[in-house]
């Protein structure tokens, strides 16, 4: 027998299935966490075990992230994740021996057995979870952090509420202003040249609360359209407390639209698709616009208010 094997044993086809794990979360993650049950195996006596040792035998030696079932060894006893062992091919990588289907069942069992803080402690969850359920838990966690609402690029800036704000202010430089009430204008000398054209956001700061008010063209289906819609710098039930109007009109017409604020948690591109907002035709906008129909000359008024 290899050393290190005798914990382990062979599996070819493994009939548990664990659909609901993934293989990415961060290695840091157990580091200082409580293992709060005792367990027993590797030398009898694991409940004695320090928490960074622990956390060295759960830490996949090729990504460094944490592993979850099936974990898998060699005939050496090098265990890696699931992951790993579908992208290596020369062999074990820390020992090249030959890889085969051997399934690393005790130290299954070892994760089994701890409770851990969610990975966002930091930002403010104070519950534990058992290993297998704290991925579940942490993909909707109410703690997670946000993704950077700005739409006029890719930007992969992510934190809390306030953190995102300054970001905004100083990195994107977008109009920021107090209050619930807006008039807006919109400009585009050739209204025609409709590709995806984003105006740059504005951030209102009232109740409390931040807002994102979009603009943007593009096509819906072959029709050129305008759109207008708000989010809300918070999470989705929070939203839900607040609702927002718009108006646009012009040569003695208008348009109106009420709604709830989407949470940006809903990515830009989401929002956008599910057309949640004031949709204004190409033709109608210019007609609004006055004039030569040339030039987009656009003012969308608004207000927001708490339920």
């Amino acid at each position: 027998m290899a050393p290190g094997g005798g914990i382990c044993k062979e599996v070819i086809e493994s009939s548990i299935e664990f659909s609901d794990y993934e293989m990415a979360t961060s290695s840091v993650e157990l580091r200082g966490s409580p293992c709060r049950k005792a367990t027993t195996g590797f030398s009898g006596n694991l409940g004695t075990t320090s928490n960074n040792d622990v956390h060295e035998l759960l830490e996949c030696p090729v990504c460094l992230n944490l592993m979850y079932p099936p974990i898998y060894q060699c005939p050496n006893g090098h265990t890696l994740c699931s992951s790993c062992k579908a992208r290596v091919r020369t062999g074990c990588p820390t020992c090249r021996h030959e890889l085969g289907n051997i399934r690393c069942l005790a130290l299954e069992k070892v994760a089994e057995s701890l409770e851990l803080p969610c990975r966002y402690q930091i930002w403010g969850c104070q519950d534990i979870f058992p290993y297998y359920s704290k991925l579940k838990h942490e993909k909707n966690c109410k703690y997670r952090p946000y993704n950077c609402p700005y739409a006029g690029a890719e930007c992969s800036v992510s934190g809390d509420i306030p953190l995102l704000v300054r970001h905004l202010k100083n990195d994107h430089k977008v109009d920021m202003h107090d209050g619930s009430t807006f008039n807006h204008r919109y400009v585009k000398a050739n209204a025609l040249e409709i590709e995806n054209a984003t105006w740059m956001l504005t951030v209102f700061n009232c109740f409390g609360r931040h807002f994102c008010l979009h603009f943007e063209a593009f096509h819906l289906g072959m029709a050129p359209v305008y759109m207008a819609f708000l989010r809300f710098m918070g999470d989705e039930e929070e939203a839900r407390q607040f609702s927002y109007s718009l108006e646009v009109g012009g040569n003695g017409r208008k348009l109106t639209w009420q709604g709830i604020p989407r949470s940006i948690r809903d990515s830009h591109k989401k929002v956008r698709d599910s057309q949640d907002g004031l949709i204004i035709q190409r033709n109608l906008a210019l007609f609004f616009s006055g004039g030569d129909r040339q030039e987009l000359k656009l003012k969308v008024a608004g207000r927001i208010w708490k339920e």
